[in-house]
């Protein structure tokens, strides 16, 4: 095999601290290279060319980069060696700016003895690399949205007008969301229901959107092109052929049913037949059977009585309906926090403490001349409720909550200017466009802030409420008497975003809401080819970014469907026939239904796989593997990693999945944050990947100790990686006491891409075990040679 190097400066990102000739010097005298080289540049159009030529030149059969990430530029380099005849995949990146150069800055030696390691690594995998061929599948223009609100509205309307076919999704009777509810958008104050109603009728006018409200995803199979999804229509107990929204039912309706999760938030009551609003679409009635004494008690069916069109009907069952989609895009929203985990602001005992929704609704109704409670002339403003607290694990920022109490408390203001209107704040975050500007209006207008944390809320007998305060900047407690208080509640994953997440297996971000696969590069793609995420499904946004990222997520899924062709990356789990036995083990252990037997071997769909490898983990006979991740070719780099350790070093290997551990890894080095130079971090696609047997045998080549990095399993694409990891662990450990080793030397760690200084603690921890622990003896390692786990 002939093998050219190629090291990059980096700008001085990795020379200032790496001896690049030196790392040059020792790559060219590694067995199989032909040429080593350095570049400032690697990247540059001038490193690029230089590769193209010296593969032409000296007859390269593969590739290796010393360089950055290969998040960054994996795939830049493979469509370099392409352009120059070669398989893109005999191409292999070492990363020696974010694990080398970036955490051992203050130990150039150190940096350049495991740089030429990786280099070394790099070469040993690339020579079991084998050329590998994407398929490809055929895509039609059928898209599935799931949520109605303005995200998969905009969303919607953006695919149909260029022709794609929309299947839009939303389980309310209506489309509309939140946003339907809000009384003026921050900062123009825009009417929000006249943005929103154009839209909305949009939606249900176009010959290219299938509307189905009140109905939900149940079940989805296949893959990008060729998804089958099964979608529950619930009933309504209405034909909506016959409804002309006459309301004749609901004014005979007897019930009438208060509830702060309905479109008044609990505000104004409505009846058990009823239309959501007055722009709802579709706008027909429906029934609701919780409250609708016909299905609580078997009696009353007044609204079937009087409907004058017959369009009552109480036998209306679940319809389900399969459609084939070829991507899908998820928006599926947020809910608001739950104010009553905040007991000390007394949300639901205190009739005159309200959420930032209801007053919303209170404004809309105090314009239309129908206030439906009054509020005082001195009003309260609390911010951060279920945001930036720690106490109940919501770090986050909503985002929205700063603006839209200073939108409510001016609107509030102007309706009456005797009104005093309180903002008791943390800080103001008025980052957007107009924002800072809007806030100064605020305070022109007579809207007071007061940097103030309320520490508790108590209710005097005639409903008064008393706040008591800790003013931030002198530290001073104080109380304050109000009419009613808004609490500015933050936004968290509606209960829809978690089911959907588990339906389709979308990995989530600590704070809940689903995770994009790179917050920068493909901040509306998730992990899983042909899903896309956008709006507040994927993280708290205000309505102009939601619009935007609807229409990116649009945008994204066009760019893919017009193709027509997809291809499927070739990294996937490949049964050697002779091998295999049929038994079966892998097919029970496939958590993406991607193996069936067949023929008496197992077979692989290459379409379903996601390349995790928990069937390489389980196979009894060793007849499965995953293409460009082998058995072999992962102990080539292990014994690379292990080759050059010297009498008195360790070495903790790091097995790295490449969703989560990896990623954190390079974020790791992005802040320069030092760890144990003993580490080397080997990538995979899931720590499943790697074997008991593996395992074993890095310990019987000098491995000190093992860690394995996996994606927290509720944000791993991978179903039950972290189970079958974690079953791998044990059964290395018991073989490691019975050999007499510490089987402590071996661990998992689940992880999450913003868990930088764990990642650094566990390095560190198990590079210091090492060194309590001692070396492992020399026939104790050779032990493992014979051991099975």
């Amino acid at each position: 095999m002939r093998i050219g190097v190629y090291v990059c400066h980096c700008g001085g990102n990795i020379s200032e601290v790496v001896d690049i000739k030196e790392v040059v010097s020792f790559a060219g005298k590694l067995p199989d290279v032909v040429v080593a080289r350095d570049n400032e540049h690697m990247c540059s159009e001038i490193g690029q060319q230089m590769v193209i030529n010296n593969i032409s030149e000296h007859k390269l059969d593969g590739v290796v980069i010393a360089a950055c990430s290969p998040q960054f530029h994996e795939e830049t380099f493979r469509q370099v060696v392409s352009k120059a005849g070669l398989n893109p995949y005999m191409f292999e990146m070492a990363n020696i700016r974010e694990h080398c150069s970036w955490v051992h800055a203050s130990e150039p030696k150190i940096a350049t003895e495991k740089a030429k390691e990786l280099v070394a690594m790099a070469v040993a995998k690339l020579k079991l690399n084998e050329p590998l061929v994407k398929k490809s599948i055929s895509l039609g223009n059928r898209v599935l949205i799931i949520g109605g609100g303005i995200a998969g509205i905009q969303a919607a309307l953006d695919l149909a007008d260029s022709g794609f076919h929309v299947y839009l999704v939303e389980k309310e009777p209506s489309i509309g969301g939140h946003m339907a509810q809000l009384s003026r958008t921050f900062p123009t104050e825009d009417c929000s229901a006249c943005i929103l109603a154009p839209k909305m009728a949009d939606v249900a006018a176009h010959p290219n959107i299938t509307l189905y409200a009140y109905s939900e995803v149940k079940n989805v199979r296949g893959y990008l092109g060729n998804y089958e999804v099964t979608i529950v229509k619930k009933p309504r107990y209405v034909n909506m052929d016959k409804c002309i929204a006459c309301g004749i039912c609901a004014e005979k309706c007897p019930v009438k049913v208060i509830d702060v999760n309905d479109f008044e938030a609990g505000l104004i009551p409505r009846k058990a037949i009823y239309i959501p609003h007055e722009f709802a679409v579709p706008h027909k009635y429906v029934i609701d059977e919780k409250n609708c004494l016909y299905f609580t008690k078997g009696v009353c069916r007044v609204c079937e009585k009087f409907c004058p069109h017959k369009a009552i009907e109480f036998d209306q069952k679940s319809v389900e309906e399969t459609l084939k989609v070829d991507t899908i895009i998820v928006a599926t929203g947020y809910e608001i926090f739950d104010a009553r985990k905040k007991e000390m602001y007394g949300y639901g005992r205190f009739e005159n403490v309200l959420t930032a929704l209801q007053m919303e609704r209170i404004i809309v109704n105090i314009v239309k001349g129908n206030p439906p409670r009054d509020i005082g002339k001195r009003i309260a403003f609390i911010q951060c409720v279920g945001s930036r607290d720690e106490q109940i694990d919501r770090l986050n920022c909503s985002r929205v909550c700063c603006m839209y109490a200073i939108k409510l408390s001016q609107l509030l203001k102007r309706m009456n200017p005797e009104r005093e209107v309180c903002v008791f704040y943390i800080d103001i975050r008025a980052y957007g466009k107009g924002f800072e500007e809007y806030y100064l209006r605020a305070q022109e207008t007579g809207v007071r802030f007061i940097r103030g944390r309320v520490a508790e809320i108590y209710e005097k007998p005639d409903k008064k409420l008393v706040l008591r305060v800790e003013d931030t900047l002198t530290g001073d407690p104080y109380e304050m008497e109000f009419d009613t208080v808004e609490l500015s509640v933050g936004m968290v994953p509606g209960e829809g975003t978690n089911k959907v997440a588990e339906l389709l297996k979308i990995p989530k971000s600590p704070d809940g809401f689903l995770q994009e696969a790179h917050p920068k590069f493909r901040p509306v793609d998730t992990l899983t080819d042909g899903i896309f995420i956008c709006g507040c499904a994927q993280g708290p946004k205000d309505i102009p970014d939601t619009v935007a990222q609807a229409s990116a997520a649009a945008a994204r899924a066009i760019r893919l469907m017009n193709k027509k062709k997809y291809e499927i990356e070739p990294t996937k789990a490949m049964v050697i026939e002779n091998l295999c036995d049929g038994c079966g083990i892998c097919v029970e252990h496939c958590a993406a239904g991607a193996i069936e037997i067949s023929g008496g071997v197992a077979k692989v769909i290459e379409a379903l796989c996601r390349g995790c490898g928990r069937c390489v983990a389980y196979c009894p006979r060793e007849a499965i593997v995953v293409r460009h991740y082998t058995p072999s070719q992962i102990l080539a780099e292990i014994e690379a990693a292990l080759s050059n350790k010297q009498k008195g070093e360790s070495r903790v290997l790091v097995f790295a999945d490449y969703t989560c551990t990896y990623r954190l890894a390079d974020s790791v080095g992005t802040s320069r944050m030092p760890y144990t130079a003993s580490a080397r971090i080997i990538r995979v696609p899931s720590g499943a990947l790697v074997t008991p047997q593996l395992m074993l045998k890095a310990f019987e080549l000098g491995a000190d100790a093992i860690l394995i990095g996996e994606c927290e399993q509720k944000s791993s694409p991978f179903l039950n990686s972290v189970e079958c990891i974690s079953d791998n662990v044990e059964r290395v450990r018991k073989v490691l006491k019975e050999k007499g080793i510490e089987p402590e030397r071996v661990k998992y760690a689940e992880f999450v891409t913003v868990m930088l200084s764990r990642f650094v603690k566990e390095v560190n921890s198990l590079s210091e075990l090492t060194s309590r622990l001692g070396e492992i003896p020399a026939e104790k390692r050779k032990a493992l040679s014979t051991a099975k786990a």
